[in-house]
Order: structure tokens, then C-alpha cells, then sequence
């Protein structure tokens, strides 16, 4: 489910819908992209479809992978609200980051996020090249639901250029901007350490389904389940 979920849709942070509508995991199936929360939504009701207690947490991250469009409307690199998936296996909740598909880490020089089932999956503070990638701020905690009247709040109060500029993002070319990104001088180089950054846990094996993909396994789970319309 986590690989099906983080491959099956794309991620675009310029397309952000703040409506109870645009929060639910049936949104994400039917447009096959969404940002860290309704990604991370996404896995959690799929997730409780078949039985598996889920939550969805939330931390304050810098992402230096922001693009210079994103830099201008938000008028900061870090990123409130980040959310994932927060999975209780073999009697402990751990911490699963479905946000980056593996297309676009391919194409960016970033190192996709791994689940186990074991250890937490968090972004990787480094990407390939060894620059900068993410730095984790400051820990939300996790949610039985989506708090999206903090988050609207927090988002008109951090964020006051988005919502004016909502249309413009919108209709921008994500992929593209990144694009741009990685010529940018200002990036700092140093080692990267090849692996996640994990917090150990013990625990079962966890059986993944690696074959789902989007309009299979998923759009079945979930509309056998009140969580497609709830979550």
C-alpha cells in the first residue's frame, strides 16, 4: 500500500485545495496527484480499509527543494502542516512519508522513501549530490482526522500571499520549476549519507502489496470503506 500510494500519484504541492473536499482520500484517487496530506491521507484510509489502525501526523519541515515560485508566494522555505501517515504494526505507530513518487526523485536527484514496517521512513536530510534536501523542525503529532481548521489558519497567517495567488499556482508547472532548481549555485554541498533517517523500532515483517497500483487494490479497499468519504 505505502509503495502503491507513493508511486501511484504524483506529488504537486502547487495544486493545494484547503476544502474538507480536497482533503479526502477519494479526491486523490480520482485526480492521481495530491501534496503530503492528502497523500498521506490517502495511505491512512486505504490503510484502515483493510484493518490497520491509522493516523495522520504532521511536523514542520525546511524543504530545500522549494522552488523560486513557492519561495515568493510563501516567503519561506519551510513547509508547516507536512504531513504522513502514522501506521500502528505489531503494537507500534510508526511513521510512513508516501509524498515523493519515485519519478520525480528519479529525475531530481532525490533518494526515494522506503517502509518497511519496521522503522519510521522520513525525508531524507540529503539528496544524491549530497545538497540539502530537508530538515525536520518541529513535530505536529498525529490525528484520528485532518485538523484543517488549524491548518487553514495557520496557512492564512504564514502564508498570506497563497490564497491571492491560488489560481496562478495552480496553473504552473511544477516539474518544471524544479527543474530550474537544480542549477542554483546557492545549494550547499556535503556528504550525503546514503540512507533514511530512521528511528529503530522492533516489530513484525510487514507484507506489502507491492502490485497495487492506482484504480486496483486501492479504489477497491476504499470503496468498501466509510473512510473513502470520511478521511
Amino acid at each position: 500500500l505505502y509503495y502503491a500510494v507513493r508511486d501511484g500519484f504524483r506529488y504537486d504541492p502547487y495544486r493545494i485545495d484547503l476544502s474538507p473536499a480536497g482533503m479526502r482520500a477519494s479526491t486523490v484517487l480520482a485526480a492521481g496527484f495530491g501534496w503530503c496530506v492528502p497523500k498521506a491521507t490517502l495511505l491512512a484510509a486505504a490503510c484502515r480499509a483493510i484493518g490497520i489502525p491509522a493516523r495522520v501526523g504532521f511536523a514542520d519541515v525546511r524543504n530545500h527543494l522549494s522552488t523560486a515560485r513557492m519561495r515568493e508566494v510563501m516567503q519561506t522555505d519551510v513547509f508547516y502542516w507536512h504531513g504522513y501517515a502514522v501506521l500502528l504494526l505489531d503494537g507500534a505507530w510508526r511513521k510512513a512519508t508516501p509524498a515523493f513518487n519515485r519519478e520525480l526523485c528519479e529525475r531530481f536527484d532525490l533518494l526515494p522513501l522506503e517502509f518497511d514496517g519496521h522503522h519510521d521512513s522520513l525525508y531524507h536530510p540529503f539528496d544524491r549530490q549530497g545538497h540539502r534536501h530537508m530538515e525536520y523542525l518541529a513535530d505536529r503529532g498525529a490525528f484520528d482526522d485532518v485538523p484543517l481548521a488549524r491548518m487553514t489558519e495557520d496557512f492564512a497567517r504564514l502564508y498570506p500571499r497563497w490564497a491571492p495567488r491560488h489560481a496562478e499556482m495552480a496553473g504552473a508547472d511544477f516539474p518544471g520549476d524544479v527543474e530550474g532548481e537544480r542549477g542554483r549555485s546557492s545549494r550547499t554541498a556535503t556528504l550525503n549519507p546514503h540512507q533514511n533517517m530512521r528511528l529503530p523500532s522492533n516489530g513484525m515483517s510487514f507484507m506489502f502489496i507491492m502490485s497495487a497500483s492506482r484504480g486496483s487494490f486501492i479504489t477497491l479497499a476504499l470503496t468498501r470503506s466509510r473512510w473513502a468519504r470520511d478521511v
